[in-house]
């Protein structure tokens, strides 16, 4: 399980997370839903050791790790996307998956490792000689998704992994995320503007603004309150 209580997180005199508290169950998957500025990437953020944390915990199974240098993070299983698609542009799209399978903690060989992110992406695969600068965006997404899961992290952030996609790609996108809990067991916690993505597989859902949780509860929960429909229409 993954726990945040009481948390924020400041960047000189700007609380971009304000006294947040949630719960990732272990093995579901959990959205965090808001506009764009209400303070999810900076939650995220700071659940993996990127932003600054003024006070609160981040605990994962019991384990404070709050002050937690980001290598040991990586090391106890936990693994983040940022959001803009952050990929080593000049590096080929097989380099990239090789410096993320080195860096996490390696539960499975490089070879297994790289035959099973290709297969969840075939077309990918076709690029694996291609600096990963070149790609299309919804092919550099894939590219992030996999270096994220490649060593099968016990705890997988993402932050809006539908940014800017097709629908099309949203949906291949979410398939992989809903496969990566079936077969492994992943806790999941995820970041999205638009609700609906998320909506088809969560498990739990909590809404941010200025900083703030405003609401939560199961998708249906946040679909009968109107919460869902409200965030949508922000967007449409």
């Amino acid at each position: 399980m993954l726990e945040v209580r009481d948390l924020v997180v400041g960047y000189g005199p700007v609380e971009a997370v304000r006294g947040v508290s949630l719960t990732a169950a272990k093995g579901g998957i959990t959205a965090i839903l808001g506009a764009n500025g209400a303070g999810k990437s900076s939650l995220l953020r700071a659940i993996c050791g990127l932003a600054p944390v003024r006070s609160g915990q981040v605990l994962l199974d019991g384990k404070d790790i709050t002050r937690a240098p980001v290598h040991v993070r990586a090391r106890l299983g936990l693994a983040q996307t940022l959001e803009g698609r952050q990929v080593f542009g000049p590096l080929t799209v097989e380099a990239n998956l090789r410096l993320a399978w080195r860096f996490g903690r390696r539960r499975i060989a490089w070879a297994p490792a790289l035959e099973r992110s290709f297969a969840s992406f075939p077309a990918l695969a076709d690029e694996r000689d291609t600096p990963a600068g070149l790609l299309a965006s919804d092919l550099q997404q894939q590219l992030i998704v996999l270096a994220a899961t490649i060593c099968a992290p016990s705890w997988l952030l993402l932050d809006e992994p539908s940014l800017g996609l097709a629908l099309a790609a949203q949906r291949e996108i979410y398939a992989f995320i809903a496969e990566c809990r079936r077969q492994h067991g992943t806790t999941i916690l995820l970041a999205e503007q638009t609700p609906k993505p998320p909506m088809r597989i969560c498990d739990h859902g909590y809404v941010m603004r200025h900083g703030k949780l405003v609401a939560e509860g199961t998708a249906q929960v946040l679909i009968e309150a109107g919460v869902i429909a409200a965030l949508s229409s922000a967007y449409v």
